[in-house]
């Protein structure tokens, strides 16, 4: 971890909360609105999600999957999401939606009419905004998380042993 950390202070709720009180607070809940508010599909949700943290290297966010309703994406989700372009395990909308994720982190420049068409056919310009504003808040929010080394403070268990 980058950041001092004083003794006895939990490392995310100290960041998020207590270093930055005029920031760190709104944008912890702009983090959690994305969660609570969305209205995506769990799968278009998650690959998107998936893409995201897997373009940042957050542990914590790779570890991470999204339960609604008691459901969560299947355990080789992330495999999938990876292999997005060629995956079988994907319907049209959540093929988009891992696509839209990883060219908005690397190349939103070169975001074409092409895709434009492409995701037109399948989302609502509702959906592509809330869409939109999910990949912001993860890319910034989990980025932050890596850069500082705090994904490392609130890994799952099944990444505790690689760190």
């Amino acid at each position: 971890m980058f950041i001092e950390i004083p003794d006895g202070k939990d490392p995310i709720g100290y960041v998020w909360g207590e270093l930055v009180p005029g920031i760190g607070p709104a944008a912890a809940t702009l983090a959690m609105s994305v969660y609570e508010h969305s209205t995506l599909g769990l799968r278009e949700f998650e690959a998107a999600r998936l893409r995201i943290a897997q373009i940042n290297g957050c542990l914590f966010c790779q570890d991470w999957r999204t339960e609604r309703d008691g459901q969560k994406v299947e355990d080789t989700f992330d495999r999938a999401v990876q292999e997005w372009r060629t995956t079988g395990d994907f319907d049209e909308r959540t093929r988009l939606a891992a696509e839209y994720a990883e060219r908005y982190a690397l190349d939103h420049h070169g975001i074409d009419d092409g895709f434009w068409q492409r995701i037109r056919t399948h989302y609502t310009d509702r959906e592509i905004v809330e869409l939109s504003m999910c990949l912001g808040s993860w890319l910034s929010f989990g980025r932050l998380n890596r850069v500082l080394g705090l994904d490392a403070a609130c890994v799952l268990p099944s990444h505790a042993a690689r760190t």
